[in-house]
């Protein structure tokens, strides 16, 4: 399939293809002229590009993980205890700013939960960063 026709049924641009070509990430097979010719399973392969880079994973981190047989579990489950704690942090932040929104103090800064809330964002707590205070509630 020609990086046109793969661009086309993926959606993915073919700027990004030549990109992921020369990281490494894609292999394109002996083209016909100019024109780049990839494999029928380049679509599965983009998903699981995809995938990795939606699960916060760095290119070159999918770039290994598609090398690698075997696949490095632990570092799919430290990903995933990341990935579960950003999901605390902003179920946090939504509660705090729910709160917020129906709070009966007439200005949010007199509000004790908002400014808990506030002091956990500059302490980095509501960006993943190691805080002194807990959490909202």
């Amino acid at each position: 399939m020609d990086i046109a026709d793969v661009a086309k049924r993926t959606g993915v641009p073919a700027s990004t293809l030549r990109y992921y070509e020369k990281k490494g990430l894609l292999e394109s097979l002996a083209g016909r002229g100019q024109r780049r010719q990839f494999a029928a399973d380049v679509a599965d392969r983009l998903a699981l590009i995809a995938l990795g880079q939606a699960a916060g994973f760095s290119l070159d981190e999918v770039g290994a993980m598609l090398m690698d047989q075997q696949v490095d579990r632990q570092m799919l489950i430290a990903k995933a205890d990341e990935i579960d704690a950003q999901v605390k942090r902003l179920q946090a932040l939504g509660k705090g700013l729910r709160h917020a929104a129906q709070c009966p103090e007439e200005n949010h800064l007199a509000c004790p939960k908002f400014q808990r809330l506030m002091k956990l964002s500059a302490a980095g707590a509501l960006r993943g960063k190691r805080a002194r205070g807990k959490a909202v509630s």
